[in-house]
């Protein structure tokens, strides 16, 4: 069974509170900093620290009226220290509070898919295992290709959950930078101490160099890193899609004691939690080309970059949060059918093991373009007929006169393609079980 989807966390860090409370924290924090260069008397700051606050209505209220969102919230602050508060916001302008803050919440929300995506790998990592024999149809463009196994398919998706990983690792590392160098980056009004002190009290590093803000090409990298995440769960999902079409079988959702699946066809089960993944990675995807819109702002800074931001952020956070929780409870559910996997390895003939006759011949001393032609008049035949491409093989007299029916019974062990299954889980999972 599919867990209903709860997590508040994701979603609390977007909130106006969260919000408002760092930037509360980064105001108090350069308070501190200040006062430790002799800016602002020690009784100033400890009457800053013990009243400062903000109230959610007057700052709506304020902001209703002075239209802009940080002016809005710095006199709320004022209202409660009182005359304290003119050391608050020395030297700094919005964006200092702005992308200082922004630094925070995007940390705190990578911090939260990188667990989701340690989930998601252990639910693949439990399925490869469980399944790491059993055999079935591989398939390139849709067609039969030559036998794997189902551990084998969910051994991919761990190893690219784990680039997955890698990439918000690097795209967090990346935004985790503050900025409070002042009106256009000289740090004219406001010293570089003041900046490292900061960003050393909220786990941040200073910007070597900025504008007026932190340069978007970070949270671009940050937005494309969670858009491939997306991408990569789609394709897992669509691959589920296909496995559960009628005409394959092979794997299908899980389908549960009380759902329906069509309101005019009792007898459907359609792939619904796969098909939602798919239409959200292209939300998200959308989210990744906004964030690279971003990118080229006029000069030392414009504000086209801020409404795109206040959406696709949240959003995107927001719905790779839902995706991956979404995608590990639908691999737990998961249901495979190895009997339809082998009965559908027996529906092209036994022609999937054209590649193993082709070799065969060509060690036998036969040229390759005579092997091919050969190996692919029977296998056509057996296609068009129906008929078992072994016994073809077994009955051309081209390949009698080369191969023992041993040889040619070789050809057609399932197993000589899995061979090195072993060393590829090795490689993938070490020592794992």
């Amino acid at each position: 069974m599919i867990p209903r989807y709860s997590r508040p966390e994701m979603t609390a860090i977007w909130e106006p509170e969260n919000r408002y409370r760092i930037w509360l924290a980064v105001e108090i924090a350069a308070c501190e900093a200040w006062a430790r260069l002799g800016r602002i008397p020690e009784k100033a700051l400890s009457q800053i620290r013990s009243k400062a606050g903000f109230d959610m209505d007057r700052i709506e209220e304020i902001e209703v009226e002075v239209k802009h969102d940080v002016i809005a919230f710095l006199t709320s602050v004022a209202e409660k220290v009182g005359p304290e508060s003119r050391f608050i916001h020395l030297g700094m302008t919005s964006s200092d509070v702005l992308d200082t803050s922004l630094a925070v919440q995007m940390v705190q929300a990578a911090d939260l898919i990188l667990e989701d995506l340690n989930k998601a790998r252990e639910a693949v990592r439990v399925r490869a295992f469980e399944h790491r024999d059993t055999v079935m149809m591989g398939r390139s463009h849709g067609i039969h290709a030559e036998p794997i196994t189902f551990g084998l398919k969910m051994a991919v998706w761990y190893e690219e959950l784990g680039r997955a990983a890698k990439r918000i690792e690097r795209a967090r590392e990346s935004v985790a930078v503050g900025k409070l160098s002042g009106a256009v980056g000289t740090y004219s009004d406001i010293p570089p101490e003041v900046e490292e002190y900061v960003c050393q009290k909220l786990g941040l590093r200073p910007a070597a160099v900025s504008t007026q803000i932190v340069q978007r090409d970070r949270h671009a990298e940050y937005m494309l890193a969670i858009a491939l995440t997306a991408s990569s769960i789609e394709k897992f999902a669509v691959e589920i899609r296909h496995l559960q079409r009628t005409e394959v079988g092979e794997a299908e959702e899980p389908f549960t004691r009380g759902q329906k699946g069509s309101s005019a066809m009792p007898h459907k089960r359609n792939p619904i939690l796969s098909e939602n993944l798919s239409g959200l990675a292209r939300l998200v995807r959308g989210y990744g080309l906004s964030a690279m819109e971003n990118v080229p702002l006029w000069h030392e800074r414009d504000i086209s970059h801020s409404s795109v931001e206040r959406v696709i952020l949240p959003d995107a956070t927001i719905l790779m949060d839902f995706m991956l929780h979404r995608f590990t409870g639908l691999i737990k559910g998961l249901v495979v059918n190895p009997e339809r996997m082998r009965e559908n390895m027996e529906i092209t003939g036994g022609t999937t093991f054209s590649q193993r006759l082709l070799l065969v011949l060509v060690d036998s001393g036969m040229s390759r373009e005579d092997a091919y032609r050969v190996v692919q008049k029977n296998a056509m035949e057996s296609v068009s007929s129906g008929g078992l491409f072994a016994d073809m093989v077994r009955e051309d007299p081209e390949i009698q006169s080369r191969l023992s029916d041993d040889q040619i019974t070789g050809v057609f062990d399932p197993e000589s393609h899995l061979k090195n299954a072993g060393l590829v889980f090795n490689r993938v999972f070490g020592g794992e079980k």
